[in-house]
Protein backbone atom coordinates (compact mmCIF):
# COMPACT_ATOMS: atom_id res chain seq x y z
CA UNK A 1 0.00 0.00 0.00
CA UNK A 2 1.44 3.54 -1.06
CA UNK A 3 2.10 5.93 2.36
CA UNK A 4 -0.35 8.41 0.31
CA UNK A 5 -3.07 5.58 1.05
CA UNK A 6 -5.09 4.84 3.92
CA UNK A 7 -8.33 2.99 4.78
CA UNK A 8 -9.79 6.04 6.74
CA UNK A 9 -8.58 9.40 7.07
CA UNK A 10 -9.89 11.49 10.01
CA UNK A 11 -10.20 15.07 9.88
CA UNK A 12 -9.56 16.63 13.11
CA UNK A 13 -7.76 15.70 16.52
CA UNK A 14 -10.21 16.51 19.00
CA UNK A 15 -11.95 14.30 21.22
CA UNK A 16 -14.58 12.96 18.53
CA UNK A 17 -11.79 12.61 15.71
CA UNK A 18 -9.33 10.93 18.22
CA UNK A 19 -12.42 8.52 19.74
CA UNK A 20 -12.91 7.50 16.38
CA UNK A 21 -9.39 7.05 14.95
CA UNK A 22 -8.86 5.19 18.74
CA UNK A 23 -11.72 2.92 17.33
CA UNK A 24 -10.23 1.72 14.07
CA UNK A 25 -6.70 1.97 14.71
CA UNK A 26 -8.03 -0.85 17.54
CA UNK A 27 -9.88 -2.75 14.47
CA UNK A 28 -6.61 -2.31 12.29
CA UNK A 29 -7.85 -0.28 10.00
CA UNK A 30 -4.68 2.02 8.61
CA UNK A 31 -5.78 5.45 9.51
CA UNK A 32 -4.10 8.96 9.02
CA UNK A 33 -5.43 11.92 11.61
CA UNK A 34 -4.88 15.55 10.12
CA UNK A 35 -5.17 17.98 12.98
CA UNK A 36 -4.12 21.76 13.14
CA UNK A 37 -4.12 22.13 16.76
CA UNK A 38 -6.87 24.23 16.93
CA UNK A 39 -9.43 23.15 19.02
CA UNK A 40 -12.44 24.55 20.01
CA UNK A 41 -11.93 24.43 24.26
CA UNK A 42 -8.64 25.65 23.68
CA UNK A 43 -9.59 29.03 25.15
CA UNK A 44 -11.04 26.85 28.53
CA UNK A 45 -8.42 25.80 31.39
CA UNK A 46 -10.65 22.64 32.50
CA UNK A 47 -13.13 20.06 31.32
CA UNK A 48 -16.51 19.02 33.23
CA UNK A 49 -19.02 17.08 32.76
CA UNK A 50 -16.48 14.21 31.68
CA UNK A 51 -16.77 11.31 33.73
CA UNK A 52 -13.36 10.56 34.78
CA UNK A 53 -11.42 13.51 33.62
CA UNK A 54 -13.85 16.02 35.08
CA UNK A 55 -11.38 19.41 35.79
CA UNK A 56 -8.77 18.04 33.70
CA UNK A 57 -7.54 20.69 30.99
CA UNK A 58 -7.98 19.98 27.92
CA UNK A 59 -4.52 19.72 26.13
CA UNK A 60 -3.96 16.89 28.76
CA UNK A 61 -7.08 15.05 27.77
CA UNK A 62 -5.80 15.54 23.63
CA UNK A 63 -1.94 14.30 24.67
CA UNK A 64 -3.31 11.38 26.48
CA UNK A 65 -5.70 10.36 23.38
CA UNK A 66 -2.95 11.04 20.95
CA UNK A 67 -0.77 8.80 22.82
CA UNK A 68 -3.14 6.25 22.97
CA UNK A 69 -4.04 6.48 18.98
CA UNK A 70 -0.18 5.57 18.12
CA UNK A 71 -0.05 2.54 20.06
CA UNK A 72 -2.75 1.62 17.49
CA UNK A 73 -0.62 2.57 14.55
CA UNK A 74 -2.77 5.49 13.99
CA UNK A 75 -0.25 8.37 12.36
CA UNK A 76 -0.83 11.96 13.64
CA UNK A 77 0.22 14.97 11.43
CA UNK A 78 -0.27 18.66 11.80
CA UNK A 79 -2.24 19.49 8.46
CA UNK A 80 -5.70 21.09 7.53
CA UNK A 81 -7.69 19.70 4.85
CA UNK A 82 -7.59 21.90 1.79
CA UNK A 83 -10.41 19.82 -0.11
CA UNK A 84 -12.34 16.61 -0.85
CA UNK A 85 -13.28 15.09 -4.40
CA UNK A 86 -14.63 11.55 -5.21
CA UNK A 87 -11.82 9.34 -7.02
CA UNK A 88 -11.42 5.91 -8.68
CA UNK A 89 -14.80 5.59 -10.07
CA UNK A 90 -16.01 6.49 -6.74
CA UNK A 91 -14.20 4.02 -4.53
CA UNK A 92 -12.28 6.29 -2.41
CA UNK A 93 -11.85 9.79 -1.71
CA UNK A 94 -9.10 12.46 -3.02
CA UNK A 95 -8.36 14.19 0.45
CA UNK A 96 -5.63 17.43 -0.40
CA UNK A 97 -4.40 19.15 2.60
CA UNK A 98 -3.68 23.05 2.23
CA UNK A 99 0.37 22.01 1.99
CA UNK A 100 -0.84 20.76 -1.34
CA UNK A 101 -0.14 17.00 -0.73
CA UNK A 102 -2.70 14.34 -2.03
CA UNK A 103 -4.13 11.54 -0.14
CA UNK A 104 -6.25 9.06 -0.69
CA UNK A 105 -9.05 7.28 1.84
CA UNK A 106 -11.39 4.99 1.39
CA UNK A 107 -13.48 6.78 3.93
CA UNK A 108 -13.43 9.72 5.80
CA UNK A 109 -14.23 11.04 9.01
CA UNK A 110 -14.86 14.43 9.83
CA UNK A 111 -14.26 15.98 13.08
CA UNK A 112 -12.77 19.53 12.54
CA UNK A 113 -15.12 21.14 14.92
CA UNK A 114 -17.09 24.57 14.50
CA UNK A 115 -16.57 28.04 15.88
CA UNK A 116 -18.90 30.39 18.12
CA UNK A 117 -18.95 33.68 15.91
CA UNK A 118 -18.87 36.40 18.36
CA UNK A 119 -19.54 39.79 18.53
CA UNK A 120 -17.39 42.17 17.77
CA UNK A 121 -17.21 43.66 21.45
CA UNK A 122 -13.96 45.32 22.75
CA UNK A 123 -13.02 42.84 25.79
CA UNK A 124 -15.18 39.91 24.84
CA UNK A 125 -12.23 38.08 23.23
CA UNK A 126 -10.14 39.01 26.17
CA UNK A 127 -12.23 36.46 28.66
CA UNK A 128 -13.50 33.77 26.44
CA UNK A 129 -13.69 30.25 27.53
CA UNK A 130 -12.77 32.17 30.97
CA UNK A 131 -14.90 34.55 32.18
CA UNK A 132 -17.14 34.76 28.96
CA UNK A 133 -18.60 31.43 28.59
CA UNK A 134 -20.64 29.59 26.30
CA UNK A 135 -22.09 26.40 28.20
CA UNK A 136 -23.74 26.01 31.52
CA UNK A 137 -23.48 22.79 32.15
CA UNK A 138 -19.77 22.86 31.26
CA UNK A 139 -18.79 26.58 33.38
CA UNK A 140 -22.20 26.52 35.74
CA UNK A 141 -20.83 25.37 39.14
CA UNK A 142 -17.64 27.41 38.84
CA UNK A 143 -19.79 30.52 38.74
CA UNK A 144 -22.57 29.59 40.98
CA UNK A 145 -23.82 32.08 43.20
CA UNK A 146 -22.70 34.42 41.47
CA UNK A 147 -23.90 38.12 39.48
CA UNK A 148 -24.16 36.05 36.01
CA UNK A 149 -25.32 38.00 32.41
CA UNK A 150 -26.33 36.17 29.43
CA UNK A 151 -25.71 38.28 26.16
CA UNK A 152 -28.59 36.74 24.08
CA UNK A 153 -27.43 37.02 20.87
CA UNK A 154 -30.18 34.24 19.23
CA UNK A 155 -33.73 33.93 20.06
CA UNK A 156 -32.71 30.04 20.16
CA UNK A 157 -30.47 31.03 23.32
CA UNK A 158 -33.41 31.26 25.48
CA UNK A 159 -33.00 27.97 26.82
CA UNK A 160 -29.77 29.31 28.75
CA UNK A 161 -31.44 32.31 30.69
CA UNK A 162 -33.62 29.50 31.94
CA UNK A 163 -30.95 27.30 32.61
CA UNK A 164 -28.62 29.44 34.38
CA UNK A 165 -31.46 30.11 36.87
CA UNK A 166 -30.43 26.82 38.29
CA UNK A 167 -26.91 27.91 39.30
CA UNK A 168 -27.72 31.54 40.27
CA UNK A 169 -30.75 33.79 41.57
CA UNK A 170 -28.86 37.21 40.23
CA UNK A 171 -28.93 36.58 36.72
CA UNK A 172 -29.00 39.78 33.80
CA UNK A 173 -30.27 39.15 30.49
CA UNK A 174 -29.03 41.15 27.38
CA UNK A 175 -31.38 41.06 24.68
CA UNK A 176 -30.55 44.51 22.40
CA UNK A 177 -28.84 42.03 20.11
CA UNK A 178 -32.17 40.23 18.77
CA UNK A 179 -34.31 43.75 19.39
CA UNK A 180 -35.67 42.58 22.97
CA UNK A 181 -38.42 40.04 23.42
CA UNK A 182 -41.99 39.37 23.58
CA UNK A 183 -43.93 40.64 26.36
CA UNK A 184 -44.84 37.22 27.70
CA UNK A 185 -41.28 35.85 27.53
CA UNK A 186 -40.06 39.09 29.52
CA UNK A 187 -42.61 38.69 31.93
CA UNK A 188 -41.72 34.67 32.37
CA UNK A 189 -38.41 35.44 33.27
CA UNK A 190 -39.00 38.62 35.59
CA UNK A 191 -41.05 36.03 37.33
CA UNK A 192 -37.99 34.06 37.92
CA UNK A 193 -36.45 36.97 39.17
CA UNK A 194 -34.64 37.26 35.96
CA UNK A 195 -33.16 41.29 35.12
CA UNK A 196 -34.12 41.57 31.24
CA UNK A 197 -32.02 44.05 30.01
CA UNK A 198 -32.68 45.82 26.36
CA UNK A 199 -30.29 48.49 25.49
CA UNK A 200 -27.17 46.96 23.33
CA UNK A 201 -24.10 46.04 25.22
CA UNK A 202 -21.32 47.93 23.56
CA UNK A 203 -18.22 46.47 25.64
CA UNK A 204 -16.86 44.07 28.21
CA UNK A 205 -15.13 45.06 30.99
CA UNK A 206 -12.44 43.64 32.83
CA UNK A 207 -8.42 42.66 32.82
CA UNK A 208 -6.37 39.84 32.57
CA UNK A 209 -7.31 38.29 36.09
CA UNK A 210 -11.55 38.87 36.68
CA UNK A 211 -14.32 40.48 34.18
CA UNK A 212 -15.96 43.50 35.98
CA UNK A 213 -19.38 43.94 34.02
CA UNK A 214 -20.61 45.31 30.81
CA UNK A 215 -21.07 48.86 29.22
CA UNK A 216 -24.08 49.78 27.41
CA UNK A 217 -25.19 52.06 24.86
CA UNK A 218 -26.60 54.46 26.78
CA UNK A 219 -23.30 54.28 28.73
CA UNK A 220 -23.99 52.42 31.98
CA UNK A 221 -22.11 49.97 33.58
CA UNK A 222 -23.68 46.73 34.95
CA UNK A 223 -21.49 44.65 37.19
CA UNK A 224 -20.87 40.98 36.20
CA UNK A 225 -18.51 38.04 37.63
CA UNK A 226 -18.66 36.20 34.44
CA UNK A 227 -21.25 36.65 30.72
CA UNK A 228 -22.78 33.73 28.77
CA UNK A 229 -23.72 34.12 25.38
CA UNK A 230 -25.67 32.27 23.11
CA UNK A 231 -24.00 32.73 20.03
CA UNK A 232 -24.97 31.17 16.58
CA UNK A 233 -22.32 28.53 15.44
CA UNK A 234 -19.93 27.85 12.13
CA UNK A 235 -19.18 24.05 11.25
CA UNK A 236 -15.47 23.82 10.18
CA UNK A 237 -16.54 22.19 6.88
CA UNK A 238 -15.83 24.82 3.24
CA UNK A 239 -13.27 21.77 2.47
CA UNK A 240 -16.33 19.54 1.75
CA UNK A 241 -18.07 21.88 -0.56
CA UNK A 242 -17.53 20.47 -3.82
CA UNK A 243 -19.47 16.94 -2.60
CA UNK A 244 -23.00 19.06 -2.15
CA UNK A 245 -23.46 17.10 0.86
CA UNK A 246 -27.32 17.61 2.34
CA UNK A 247 -27.20 20.27 5.22
CA UNK A 248 -30.02 20.72 7.82
CA UNK A 249 -30.74 24.23 9.83
CA UNK A 250 -30.54 24.13 13.46
CA UNK A 251 -31.19 27.25 16.34
CA UNK A 252 -27.61 28.15 15.36
CA UNK A 253 -26.52 27.31 12.16
CA UNK A 254 -26.84 25.50 8.91
CA UNK A 255 -24.83 21.79 9.38
CA UNK A 256 -24.08 18.98 7.62
CA UNK A 257 -26.51 16.26 8.24
CA UNK A 258 -25.71 12.69 9.41
CA UNK A 259 -27.40 9.98 10.24
CA UNK A 260 -27.65 8.25 13.32
CA UNK A 261 -24.07 6.44 12.41
CA UNK A 262 -22.48 9.55 11.24
CA UNK A 263 -23.04 9.02 7.94
CA UNK A 264 -23.33 11.76 5.93
CA UNK A 265 -25.39 11.90 2.58
CA UNK A 266 -21.99 10.60 0.76
CA UNK A 267 -21.45 7.28 1.24
CA UNK A 268 -17.64 7.25 2.10
CA UNK A 269 -17.81 10.42 4.43
CA UNK A 270 -18.88 10.12 7.94
CA UNK A 271 -19.04 13.54 10.00
CA UNK A 272 -18.79 13.17 14.53
CA UNK A 273 -18.74 15.82 16.65
CA UNK A 274 -19.61 19.77 16.81
CA UNK A 275 -18.32 19.98 12.96
CA UNK A 276 -22.18 18.06 12.49
CA UNK A 277 -23.86 18.27 15.88
CA UNK A 278 -23.86 22.05 17.61
CA UNK A 279 -24.86 20.77 20.89
CA UNK A 280 -22.07 17.71 21.49
CA UNK A 281 -19.88 18.61 24.65
CA UNK A 282 -16.35 16.40 25.25
CA UNK A 283 -18.32 13.53 25.91
CA UNK A 284 -20.88 13.18 23.37
CA UNK A 285 -18.41 14.07 21.06
CA UNK A 286 -15.87 11.04 22.09
CA UNK A 287 -18.91 8.91 22.50
CA UNK A 288 -19.98 9.60 18.66
CA UNK A 289 -16.36 9.18 17.77
CA UNK A 290 -16.39 5.78 19.21
CA UNK A 291 -19.80 5.12 17.94
CA UNK A 292 -18.73 5.93 14.48
CA UNK A 293 -15.26 4.84 14.15
CA UNK A 294 -16.99 0.97 14.61
CA UNK A 295 -19.78 2.01 11.53
CA UNK A 296 -16.60 3.10 9.72
CA UNK A 297 -14.96 -0.45 10.34
CA UNK A 298 -18.41 -2.52 9.74
CA UNK A 299 -18.62 -0.97 6.17
CA UNK A 300 -14.96 -1.32 5.66
CA UNK A 301 -15.26 -5.19 6.72
CA UNK A 302 -17.95 -5.34 4.13
CA UNK A 303 -16.39 -3.98 1.25
CA UNK A 304 -13.21 -6.13 2.27
CA UNK A 305 -15.27 -9.23 1.33
CA UNK A 306 -16.50 -7.60 -1.68
CA UNK A 307 -13.34 -7.40 -2.82
CA UNK A 308 -12.31 -10.58 -2.21
CA UNK A 309 -15.51 -11.91 -3.99
CA UNK A 310 -14.62 -9.83 -6.88
CA UNK A 311 -10.76 -11.41 -7.15
CA UNK A 312 -12.07 -14.35 -7.06
CA UNK A 313 -14.55 -14.15 -9.89
CA UNK A 314 -12.06 -12.54 -11.96
CA UNK A 315 -9.66 -15.26 -10.92
CA UNK A 316 -12.22 -17.85 -12.21
CA UNK A 317 -13.03 -15.87 -15.82
CA UNK A 318 -9.53 -15.38 -16.31
CA UNK A 319 -9.11 -19.11 -15.76
CA UNK A 320 -11.93 -19.89 -18.03
CA UNK A 321 -10.02 -17.86 -20.84
CA UNK A 322 -6.48 -18.86 -20.56
CA UNK A 323 -7.76 -22.09 -20.97
CA UNK A 324 -8.09 -21.74 -24.72
CA UNK A 325 -6.53 -19.66 -27.45
CA UNK A 326 -10.15 -18.98 -28.75
CA UNK A 327 -13.49 -19.92 -26.28
CA UNK A 328 -16.16 -19.10 -28.47
CA UNK A 329 -17.13 -18.89 -32.62
CA UNK A 330 -16.47 -15.29 -32.72
CA UNK A 331 -19.87 -15.63 -34.64
CA UNK A 332 -23.03 -13.07 -33.66
CA UNK A 333 -25.46 -15.35 -31.52
CA UNK A 334 -28.57 -15.59 -34.12
CA UNK A 335 -31.28 -14.62 -31.79
CA UNK A 336 -29.09 -11.49 -30.98
CA UNK A 337 -28.89 -11.16 -34.81
CA UNK A 338 -32.66 -11.45 -35.95
CA UNK A 339 -33.63 -9.34 -33.37
CA UNK A 340 -31.65 -6.39 -33.54
CA UNK A 341 -31.48 -6.26 -37.11
CA UNK A 342 -35.18 -4.58 -37.00
CA UNK A 343 -33.89 -1.83 -35.14
CA UNK A 344 -32.10 1.41 -36.11
CA UNK A 345 -28.89 1.42 -34.89
CA UNK A 346 -27.55 4.15 -31.95
CA UNK A 347 -25.67 3.52 -29.20
CA UNK A 348 -25.66 -0.13 -27.37
CA UNK A 349 -24.43 -1.74 -23.84
CA UNK A 350 -23.38 -5.31 -24.28
CA UNK A 351 -23.29 -7.44 -20.63
CA UNK A 352 -20.91 -9.82 -20.64
CA UNK A 353 -19.59 -9.24 -23.65
CA UNK A 354 -16.71 -12.17 -23.95
CA UNK A 355 -14.56 -12.34 -26.74
CA UNK A 356 -16.64 -9.92 -28.41
CA UNK A 357 -18.72 -12.08 -31.20
CA UNK A 358 -21.86 -10.06 -30.89
CA UNK A 359 -20.06 -6.61 -29.93
CA UNK A 360 -18.39 -7.01 -33.54
CA UNK A 361 -21.39 -7.63 -35.23
CA UNK A 362 -23.55 -4.89 -33.95
CA UNK A 363 -20.50 -2.50 -34.90
CA UNK A 364 -20.61 -3.47 -38.33
CA UNK A 365 -24.22 -2.55 -38.46
CA UNK A 366 -23.27 0.93 -37.16
CA UNK A 367 -24.29 0.76 -33.40
CA UNK A 368 -21.79 2.64 -31.13
CA UNK A 369 -20.74 -0.32 -28.77
CA UNK A 370 -19.54 -0.26 -25.34
CA UNK A 371 -18.24 -3.98 -24.70
CA UNK A 372 -18.28 -4.96 -20.72
CA UNK A 373 -16.84 -8.05 -19.31
CA UNK A 374 -15.23 -9.64 -16.28
CA UNK A 375 -11.99 -11.08 -18.06
CA UNK A 376 -9.51 -8.69 -19.31
CA UNK A 377 -8.66 -11.62 -21.71
CA UNK A 378 -11.62 -11.65 -23.67
CA UNK A 379 -11.74 -7.97 -24.23
CA UNK A 380 -8.27 -7.74 -25.84
CA UNK A 381 -9.24 -10.57 -27.78
CA UNK A 382 -12.59 -8.85 -28.43
CA UNK A 383 -10.27 -5.12 -29.03
CA UNK A 384 -8.34 -7.61 -31.46
CA UNK A 385 -11.26 -8.91 -33.40
CA UNK A 386 -12.66 -5.59 -33.90
CA UNK A 387 -9.62 -3.70 -35.38
CA UNK A 388 -8.48 -7.18 -37.53
CA UNK A 389 -12.87 -6.66 -38.96
CA UNK A 390 -11.98 -2.59 -39.35
CA UNK A 391 -14.54 -1.51 -36.65
CA UNK A 392 -12.15 -0.77 -33.92
CA UNK A 393 -13.34 2.56 -33.50
CA UNK A 394 -16.71 1.80 -32.92
CA UNK A 395 -16.43 -0.11 -29.73
CA UNK A 396 -14.96 0.65 -26.30
CA UNK A 397 -14.19 -2.16 -24.49
CA UNK A 398 -14.13 -2.24 -20.51
CA UNK A 399 -13.06 -5.06 -18.43
CA UNK A 400 -15.09 -4.63 -15.41
CA UNK A 401 -16.55 -6.40 -12.49
CA UNK A 402 -20.26 -5.80 -13.44
CA UNK A 403 -21.75 -7.19 -10.32
CA UNK A 404 -20.26 -3.83 -8.95
CA UNK A 405 -20.19 -1.70 -12.18
CA UNK A 406 -22.19 1.43 -12.51
CA UNK A 407 -22.22 2.52 -15.63
CA UNK A 408 -22.11 6.02 -14.81
CA UNK A 409 -18.39 5.65 -13.81
CA UNK A 410 -17.15 5.44 -17.08
CA UNK A 411 -19.70 7.84 -18.91
CA UNK A 412 -21.84 5.34 -20.49
CA UNK A 413 -24.01 7.61 -22.91
CA UNK A 414 -27.74 6.99 -22.91
CA UNK A 415 -28.92 4.10 -24.73
CA UNK A 416 -30.83 2.68 -27.51
CA UNK A 417 -30.22 -0.78 -26.97
CA UNK A 418 -28.74 -3.21 -23.71
CA UNK A 419 -28.31 -6.41 -24.86
CA UNK A 420 -26.91 -9.29 -22.70
CA UNK A 421 -26.72 -13.15 -24.06
CA UNK A 422 -26.30 -16.30 -21.70
CA UNK A 423 -25.82 -13.47 -18.93
CA UNK A 424 -25.03 -16.19 -15.61
CA UNK A 425 -22.35 -17.43 -13.84
CA UNK A 426 -21.25 -20.27 -11.99
CA UNK A 427 -21.66 -18.53 -8.59
CA UNK A 428 -23.86 -16.46 -6.85
CA UNK A 429 -24.18 -13.76 -9.41
CA UNK A 430 -26.61 -10.08 -8.66
CA UNK A 431 -28.12 -10.50 -12.00
CA UNK A 432 -31.31 -8.77 -11.65
CA UNK A 433 -29.69 -5.90 -9.85
CA UNK A 434 -26.83 -5.41 -12.83
CA UNK A 435 -29.56 -5.11 -15.86
CA UNK A 436 -31.59 -2.94 -13.98
CA UNK A 437 -28.19 -0.61 -13.44
CA UNK A 438 -27.80 -1.06 -17.66
CA UNK A 439 -31.31 -0.36 -17.67
CA UNK A 440 -31.25 2.69 -15.94
CA UNK A 441 -28.86 4.54 -19.07
CA UNK A 442 -32.10 3.24 -21.68
CA UNK A 443 -33.32 6.37 -23.25
CA UNK A 444 -37.49 6.74 -23.84
CA UNK A 445 -38.01 3.97 -26.69
CA UNK A 446 -34.77 2.36 -26.16
CA UNK A 447 -34.64 -1.43 -26.07
CA UNK A 448 -33.51 -4.05 -23.20
CA UNK A 449 -33.07 -7.19 -25.39
CA UNK A 450 -32.26 -10.62 -23.50
CA UNK A 451 -31.59 -14.19 -24.66
CA UNK A 452 -30.80 -16.95 -22.54
CA UNK A 453 -31.20 -20.36 -22.32
CA UNK A 454 -34.86 -21.95 -21.95
CA UNK A 455 -34.24 -25.11 -19.69
CA UNK A 456 -36.20 -27.90 -17.36
CA UNK A 457 -32.83 -29.47 -15.91
CA UNK A 458 -29.15 -28.96 -16.49
CA UNK A 459 -29.36 -31.26 -20.00
CA UNK A 460 -31.19 -28.52 -21.74
CA UNK A 461 -27.81 -26.44 -21.20
CA UNK A 462 -25.09 -27.55 -24.31
CA UNK A 463 -22.09 -29.08 -22.33
CA UNK A 464 -19.69 -26.57 -23.61
CA UNK A 465 -22.23 -23.64 -21.39
CA UNK A 466 -21.95 -22.77 -17.82
CA UNK A 467 -24.13 -25.31 -16.65
CA UNK A 468 -24.01 -24.48 -13.49
CA UNK A 469 -24.08 -20.94 -13.75
CA UNK A 470 -27.33 -21.73 -16.12
CA UNK A 471 -28.98 -23.15 -13.31
CA UNK A 472 -27.84 -21.26 -10.09
CA UNK A 473 -29.63 -19.25 -8.15
CA UNK A 474 -33.75 -18.09 -9.02
CA UNK A 475 -33.45 -17.06 -12.71
CA UNK A 476 -36.66 -18.37 -14.44
CA UNK A 477 -37.55 -20.80 -16.96
CA UNK A 478 -39.29 -18.65 -19.44
CA UNK A 479 -38.47 -15.11 -20.73
CA UNK A 480 -42.21 -14.33 -19.40
CA UNK A 481 -41.21 -15.13 -15.96
CA UNK A 482 -38.09 -13.12 -16.41
CA UNK A 483 -39.95 -9.86 -16.79
CA UNK A 484 -41.13 -10.16 -13.30
CA UNK A 485 -37.85 -11.80 -11.58
CA UNK A 486 -36.16 -8.75 -13.11
CA UNK A 487 -38.20 -5.94 -11.60
CA UNK A 488 -39.62 -4.89 -15.21
CA UNK A 489 -43.07 -5.84 -14.87
CA UNK A 490 -43.70 -2.07 -14.35
CA UNK A 491 -45.82 0.60 -16.56
CA UNK A 492 -42.77 1.96 -18.04
CA UNK A 493 -42.01 -1.45 -19.62
CA UNK A 494 -43.42 -3.08 -22.63
CA UNK A 495 -42.79 -6.48 -23.73
CA UNK A 496 -42.20 -6.15 -27.38
CA UNK A 497 -41.06 -10.03 -27.53
CA UNK A 498 -41.50 -13.30 -25.84
CA UNK A 499 -40.46 -16.54 -26.95
CA UNK A 500 -38.51 -19.31 -27.46
CA UNK A 501 -36.31 -20.47 -30.25
CA UNK A 502 -35.05 -23.77 -30.97
CA UNK A 503 -31.82 -24.42 -33.15
CA UNK A 504 -29.25 -26.26 -33.22
CA UNK A 505 -25.71 -25.53 -31.39
CA UNK A 506 -22.23 -26.40 -32.33
CA UNK A 507 -19.58 -26.58 -29.63
CA UNK A 508 -16.83 -23.83 -30.00
CA UNK A 509 -13.38 -25.85 -28.83
CA UNK A 510 -11.59 -28.10 -27.23
CA UNK A 511 -12.90 -31.34 -26.25
CA UNK A 512 -16.37 -29.98 -27.42
CA UNK A 513 -15.17 -29.60 -31.01
CA UNK A 514 -17.75 -30.39 -33.28
CA UNK A 515 -20.28 -31.60 -30.79
CA UNK A 516 -23.69 -30.62 -31.98
CA UNK A 517 -26.27 -29.98 -29.09
CA UNK A 518 -30.39 -29.11 -29.71
CA UNK A 519 -31.05 -25.58 -27.46
CA UNK A 520 -34.11 -23.55 -26.95
CA UNK A 521 -33.09 -20.02 -26.82
CA UNK A 522 -35.36 -17.80 -24.73
CA UNK A 523 -36.08 -14.28 -26.16
CA UNK A 524 -36.85 -11.40 -24.54
CA UNK A 525 -37.34 -7.65 -25.73
CA UNK A 526 -38.67 -4.73 -23.69
CA UNK A 527 -39.24 -1.18 -24.56
CA UNK A 528 -38.87 1.62 -22.04
CA UNK A 529 -41.99 3.81 -22.76
CA UNK A 530 -41.84 5.67 -19.50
Amino acid sequence: MENTHYDVIVAGGGPAGLSAALTLGRARRRVLVLDDEQPRNRFAAHMHAVLGHDGVPPHELRTRGMAEVARYGVEVRHARVASVHDAESGRTLLVTTQDGEQLVARHLVVATGASDLLPDLPGLRQHWGRHVLHCPYCHGWEVRDQQLGLLLLLEAGLHQAELLTQWTSRLTVFTGAVGGLSPATEQRLRAAGVEVVDTPVTEVLGDEEELRGVVLADGSEVALDALFVGAPMEPHDGFLAELDLERAPTPVGEFVEVDQMGRTSHPRVWGVGNVVNPMANVPISSAAGVFTGGAVNGVLAGEDLDDAQQRAATAFWDGHYARHEQVWSGRVNAATASVVTGLAPGEVLELGCGEGGDAVWLAEQGWRVTAVDIARAAVERGAGAAQARGVGDRVRWLARDLARWQPVDDDVPELDLVTASFFHAPFEFPRAEVLQRAASRLRLGGHLLLVSHVMESAEDVPPWSMREGARHGDRPHMPREDVTALGFDGPQWRVVLDEVREREAHGPHGEHAGATAHVRDGVLLLQRVG
